[in-house]
């Protein structure tokens, strides 16, 4: 589809749509972060930025879009994996940083109000002191509240809360006519009609911006405890899993993790892992109102776990010891990046039970091509994150190596019952793959609805379909 050209007409006409112009950049004033994500696998320069800092300014950009045909990028910390937030056709990059307010706690309908540029940890940080909790907790805690909603983000605790989509009451949104919809509300349930809110979440800012959401809350757990389970291997750990899901106590979190990761985020800490005795890890965590109940879950677990073939149970019981095992886990894929030249991501979700399978055949593949392989993620649902190691690569035979092992386990995940994407999306690097794991028949549904609410293509070209 052909898309019209910024002019410098058209950048006089931006100016005026929001309050300071100083929040319209041309692309010689454009930093390079704006150019990619956190993978740098996908890079395009957008040939303008706005920072929008309210609805109206967002709806009044997108509205001058649409007239002019002008492709345009919702962007928010930009820290996504798939090329999301990368503008592929240039055109317009609309940042929503700057829309960072939390707007309301309403108590009694236990809900926060929030603008799409608030951060993860800022969320946890003001939720912290009131007795109210918002379970979903991506790995990446300086992600905006609207790119954890656009890609429909899980997270550690995805086993026990579910995801994303699971804590969105209401959302606000500027379609790519410009007009503004509001949908949901305070409600706990709602069947009325099709579920407009659901298909917004994960749509990836290709149906529209959200520019607001009304998150639901639950009451804060009073106590969390995490314990380290040391396996010989990996395939013993992952056999364990389906036992600790069965116990009487639903897990908040269950983390796999092998002995290079672990030696990769010390390395990367500057400091030991609280245990280095095993080549495999589970760590699990239990919240619940008392210490008692918590150590109850944590017990039944630990039993279980040495009869499947655990080396020891090691509860991380002080705050020390539960920080040394998290800030380990929470920096793996800084710990990756951090070894060596260029990564990229396989986001598989499989059956639980075929996660050791899995990632075995990832390792041989890796192997056949001579590249590199790390990998941890979260064995309580079967979303792995295995990353391909460039190294001194060059760039041609690191292409043509991650295509060659990417396509392969893949295919391997599509015929064991899985799916491209766990968490991340699919942005740009992985639509090849979303078209050979789905039938023609739902790729086309899929473009049918983009058509229907985006029928001149603008909202973030090049995306999912």
């Amino acid at each position: 589809m052909a898309y019209g050209t910024i002019t410098q007409e058209d950048m006089d006409i931006l100016t005026t749509l929001v309050e300071d112009p100083s929040r319209v950049h041309s692309l010689q004033d454009i930093h390079e972060d704006y150019f990619h994500d956190e993978l740098h696998t996908v890079s395009h320069a957008p040939d303008v930025l706005v920072e929008a800092v309210s609805t109206e300014e967002v709806a009044a950009v997108v509205r001058f879009a649409a007239q002019r045909r002008l492709p345009i990028t919702p962007r928010g910390q930009g820290t996504g994996l798939v090329g999301g937030a990368v503008a592929l056709e240039g055109g317009i990059m609309l940042s929503l940083q700057k829309m960072n307010r939390i707007l309301e706690l309403d108590e009694k309908n236990m809900t926060l109000t929030v603008q799409p540029g608030v951060l993860l940890m800022e969320i946890a940080e003001y939720l912290a002191p009131t007795g109210f909790f918002y379970p979903p907790d991506p790995g990446e805690k300086s992600a905006t509240i609207g790119g954890n909603i656009s890609t429909n983000a899980g997270g550690m605790r995805a086993v026990k809360y579910g995801v994303t989509r699971d804590y969105v009451r209401a959302l606000e949104a500027v379609l790519p006519s410009g007009q503004v919809v509001e949908i949901g509300g305070k409600i706990a349930k709602n069947s009325s009609g099709y579920s407009i809110k659901d298909l917004l979440i994960g749509s990836e800012g290709t149906l529209g911006i959200i520019t607001e959401a009304v998150l639901k809350l639950i009451p804060q757990p009073k106590t969390t405890v995490s314990m380290l389970i040391p396996f010989a291997g990996l395939d013993a750990a992952i056999k364990a899993v389906p036992e600790l899901l069965k116990s009487r106590f639903t897990p908040t979190a269950v983390e796999f993790m092998q002995r290079e990761v672990i030696e990769a985020a010390s390395e990367y800490l500057g400091r030991p892992f609280p245990d280095s005795s095993a080549d495999a890890y589970l760590l699990v965590s239990c919240d619940g109102p008392s210490r008692a109940s918590v150590d109850e879950a944590l017990h039944e677990m630990a039993e279980k776990a040495l009869a499947c073939g655990a080396i020891d149970a090691l509860i991380a019981d002080t705050p020390e010891r539960q920080a040394a095992v998290w800030s380990a886990r929470g920096t793996f894929l800084e710990a990756i990046k951090a070894s060596t030249s260029m990564i990229d991501e396989c986001d598989v979700v499989v059956p639980r039970d075929q996660i050791a399978q899995f990632i075995a055949f990832s390792y041989e593949v890796g192997a056949s091509f001579a590249l590199r392989l790390m990998s941890f993620g979260h064995a309580g649902d079967g979303n792995l994150h295995i990353y391909a190691l460039r190294d001194d690569l060059d760039e041609a035979s690191w292409q043509e190596k991650i295509d060659a092992v990417f396509s392969r386990m893949y295919q391997r995940a599509y015929e064991i019952g899985g799916k491209v994407s766990g968490e991340h999306g699919i942005g740009f690097a992985k639509k090849e793959f979303l078209c050979n794991e789905e039938s023609p028949e739902t790729m086309e549904i899929m473009r049918a609805i983009k058509r229907a609410v985006d029928p001149q293509n603008i909202m973030n070209p090049g995306k999912i379909v």
